[in-house]
């Protein structure tokens, strides 16, 4: 069992599933609000490691899906002050176990970090109204579109 910090935004269905999973899988939860925490550049940015700029990035949130903010070609310190101001703009949800910190919801590499139970539907940070926007489209058309 882990204590885990989870910064999540208030109401996201996703971030309840993730809960879900992780309190079935033993873990303890300290849950915070991820749009009002007191964000700083030294307090944000560990939990991107070395992953790419792009992958900081909340891809469903409004200034991203309109093409305002264009991911590909962001520094990093601008990333960074960006989401500080806007902080819907984060990818979510933000995890801290001990030292380590994480952002997004990869049940691979959660799972082997602290351990996750099996679920029946796989458990991601992808949001939830774009997986039904998806299905319906899928359904509609008979294809599978990529989701995000």
């Amino acid at each position: 069992m882990a204590d885990v910090i989870f910064y999540e935004k208030p109401g996201c269905s996703g971030n309840a599933r993730q809960k879900a999973l992780l309190l079935a899988s033993g873990h303890a939860l300290q849950v915070r609000n991820l749009l009002s925490e007191p964000w700083s550049v030294s307090s944000l940015r560990p939990y991107f490691g070395e992953t790419p700029v792009r992958e900081w990035f909340n891809l469903a949130a409004p200034r991203v899906k309109s093409g305002e903010i264009d991911i590909d070609k962001i520094t990093p310190q601008a990333a960074l002050v960006m989401m500080i101001i806007d902080p819907i703009l984060i990818r979510r949800p933000l995890i801290k176990v001990g030292g380590r910190c994480e952002a997004g919801f990869d049940p691979e590499r959660i799972g082997a970090w602290i351990g996750l139970q099996p679920t029946e539907k796989r458990v991601t940070d992808t949001c939830v109204r774009a997986e039904a926007a998806a299905l319906r489209a899928e359904s509609e058309t008979g294809t599978a579109p990529a989701v995000d």
